[in-house]
């Protein structure tokens, strides 16, 4: 399992983690299934589940390695009819916070997120109600040790990350919401792009909700792009984007976790998305998605890995500009030889790009 670190909290968070859909037909193959997850590398886990019954698996499974596990829990679900709802009011949420340390015996929360405020009316109600103040007044107890937030818009991800309280936010990436396709396509693909470059830009992580779109990207059916994905190849695409730490689909049993895990080990060519190509937005062709279609490049340039810090560096990431000065071969070692610029399926001048970053980086 590959692990990337939350720059805000120093946490070391595996690549895959866990969505908060696990109802399998049996208590027997929940606790298993997350004991699996557990033993594959999986350390971070979300709250925000389908049905109540599933927060008895967890002590079960992962009690005695609490420690070495994070929970990522929401103030704001409503547990209370035995599905999942969604309350704001305080006294809802300080039930529903009491309910859930009790049943997974747990003294403290890793992230605590203000819970999926998606409007600035929410955001306003959030304030108002207290919640956030009940938030803040937690962490000061040690009970939250970071505070987090989800949203499916940017403009509200945005307000959160104003306040700077946020060190994780919880955010729905996928190539049909990216590219303007779906329930939760909130946002044009700029903007929402510029959402992910600012959390790398200020070392907030992301956690990645949404990965398959409710499953319409693994059907030809249903797919916007008029051919299924495969689970592989959303998971990439959403690691591929700046600022995410961790994806986490929803996984109900032993097999389709089993299934998730074999990312760890799929070759690059299984990885490959760029047939999403065909549906990308006028406002985005010819800019540089960090797919790295175009490897392997003959001069040994990371493409993607150039252009993604370049573009940090651009609205004022330092460390990116950092990890741009410590690569082995930098943009200016590029030999034109237009490789890239054939293979981009984005249709990004790749050989043009590069020596604009040279220029810019001074190499």
């Amino acid at each position: 399992m590959e692990y990337r670190v939350n720059r805000r909290t120093g946490d070391r968070i595996s690549i895959i983690g866990m969505g908060g859909h696990l109802t399998p037909a049996t208590e027997i193959e929940g606790v298993e299934t997350l004991q699996m997850a557990y033993e594959a590398g999986i350390n971070f886990f979300d709250f925000a589940a389908a049905e109540s019954a599933c927060f008895d698996y967890y002590d079960k499974a992962l009690g005695g390695a609490r420690k070495n596990v994070f929970y990522q829990i929401h103030f704001g679900t409503d547990f209370s009819t035995g599905v999942y709802g969604k309350n704001l009011a305080l006294d809802s949420v300080k039930r529903t916070i009491d309910w859930q340390l009790t049943k997974l015996n747990t003294d403290y929360i890793d992230y605590g997120f203000i819970h999926c405020l998606d409007t600035e009316e929410e955001w306003n109600k959030y304030i108002d109600n207290g919640v956030l103040a009940y938030i803040e007044e937690l962490k000061k107890q040690g009970v939250v040790h970071h505070i987090g937030m989800s949203s499916h818009t940017p403009s509200v991800a945005a307000l959160g990350l104003d306040t700077s309280l946020v060190d994780m936010l919880m955010f729905s990436i996928n190539p049909g919401y990216d590219y303007c396709h779906g329930e939760y396509a909130v946002g044009a693909a700029g903007e929402r792009m510029e959402l992910y470059r600012r959390c790398e830009k200020e070392g907030v992580g992301i956690s990645v909700m949404k990965v398959f779109s409710a499953g319409q990207l693994l059907s030809e059916k249903t797919s916007p792009f008029g051919k299924a994905l495969t689970e592989v190849q959303c998971l990439q695409y959403a690691l591929d984007k700046p600022g995410v730490l961790t994806v986490l689909p929803g996984i109900m049993t032993k097999a389709e976790l089993l299934r998730i895990l074999k990312f760890n080990d799929a070759a690059p060519s299984e990885k490959d998305y760029s047939m999403i190509s065909s549906l990308t937005p006028t406002e985005v062709k010819g800019i540089c998605v960090y797919c790295n279609h175009c490897q392997p490049c003959p001069a040994g340039l990371d493409v993607g890995l150039i252009n993604k810090y370049y573009d940090l560096a651009k609205v004022g990431d330092a460390l990116a500009a950092d990890h741009y000065q410590r690569l082995d071969k930098k943009a200016g070692a590029c030999t034109a030889c237009g490789h890239c610029d054939k293979t981009c399926p984005f249709g990004t001048a790749q050989s043009e790009r590069m020596k604009e970053i040279a220029a810019y980086f001074g190499a």
